[in-house]
């Protein structure tokens, strides 16, 4: 039986057999880890976490090691055949040179059901000449899922890196009001930044919270988190004796997490102490700003992630035939909701279908 599962302290998905299945890495052995489809030069930015390895290496390396199983159970019947004498060698494995029917080989390819060849694909898709044709089967079933996901994923990304940006473009508005602004028009602008902030979070939100389709990208995860917590932070004009942008008004919602602007507040502490509130109001959009551009700045989270995705769906797609020539069609990926949405909107932007 094939299990997906997560390992103990990392998170992407793996591949595990029970009860003497095949497993990608081999008969009965651990596991396949799928962040390996991150590609060639993939990299990581998360202090500590581990790098990506090669996926088309690591790859290449499981389809031997089942190819290798494969064929060592296949000598060892036919060595224990009555039909073999002595060792059998590659070309006995092969079938070169032997009558269909007359080998114990052939029986086990399946040969009486019109299965010829180490790589025939019968008509449910299975690759019958390997040992353990249905989990490899199940394998390729979800590499079919992750070639959508990964897609849709891609477009999701690209979609929040805007944001991103237009956020911090926002910001930089903000933060140039100019002190002597009349305390309408920093009312205004403040409840412009709210409402930008609060279409990326309607935008996101959903796909963010677990369950969601970008619950499990760290990237996502680490944007939403930081952008929040650049507005929560209670030390904006801490030296003016203010306590962050909550004395301005503007706070997080802890359930909906969408920016709400308390103007009642903010006249108070523009009456109060202007200077200091203008000086809070520089102090935040100048940290919110940055840690925008962070974000969206090479090598970092968001263009690292879409690079990784871009190196493992061009390995997908051109690795595909190949790939369920080995261990079979698997069944084919049926996105539904934001998955389908996202994927119609990255095929559309590259000119598929």
């Amino acid at each position: 039986m094939l299990v997906i599962g997560r390992r103990a302290g990392r998170g992407p998905l793996a591949f595990h057999t029970v009860g003497g299945d095949m497993s990608v890495n081999g008969i009965n052995s651990g596991s396949f880890d799928f962040s390996k489809l991150q590609g060639s030069n993939a990299k990581t930015t998360a202090a500590g976490s581990a790098g990506v390895a090669d996926f088309s290496s690591a790859l290449k390396l499981q389809m031997a090691n089942i190819q290798s199983q494969s064929v060592g159970t296949l000598v060892s019947s036919l060595q224990a055949s009555s039909k073999v004498s002595g060792g059998a060698n590659f070309a006995d494995i092969l079938g070169t040179g032997k009558t269909s029917g007359n080998s114990a080989l052939d029986a086990m390819l399946g040969s009486a059901a019109g299965i010829s060849g180490m790589n025939g694909i019968s008509a449910t898709g299975r690759n019958m000449s390997l040992f353990d044709p249905e989990s490899a089967y199940r394998m390729m079933t979800n590499i079919n899922t992750k070639a959508v996901n990964y897609k849709a994923e891609s477009s999701e990304m690209t979609d929040m890196k805007a944001y991103v940006s237009a956020l911090q473009r926002e910001a930089i508005t903000l933060g140039g009001t100019d002190a002597s602004a009349s305390g309408e028009e920093i009312q205004r602008r403040v409840q412009a930044f709210a409402d930008a902030y609060n279409g990326w979070i309607q935008r996101f939100g959903s796909e963010l919270q677990d369950g969601g389709m970008l619950a499990g990208t760290q990237a996502a995860k680490v944007s939403q988190w930081e952008l929040e917590q650049s507005i929560a932070n209670p030390f904006y004009g801490a030296k003016e004796g203010l306590h962050g942008m909550a004395d301005l008004g503007l706070s997080i919602d802890p359930v909906t997490k969408l920016a709400t602007v308390d103007n009642a507040r903010l006249n108070a502490t523009l009456a109060n102490d202007k200077t200091a509130a203008m000086g809070a109001l520089q102090d935040f959009t100048t940290h919110f700003a940055k840690a925008a551009e962070l974000l969206n700045s090479d090598g970092n989270f968001i263009n690292n992630r879409l690079d990784n995705l871009s190196r493992a769906i061009a390995y997908i797609d051109t690795n595909m035939t190949s790939l369920q020539a080995e261990f079979g069609l698997g069944d084919a990926a049926k996105p539904t909701g934001q998955v389908a949405k996202a994927l119609a909107s990255y095929n559309a932007k590259h000119g598929i279908g």
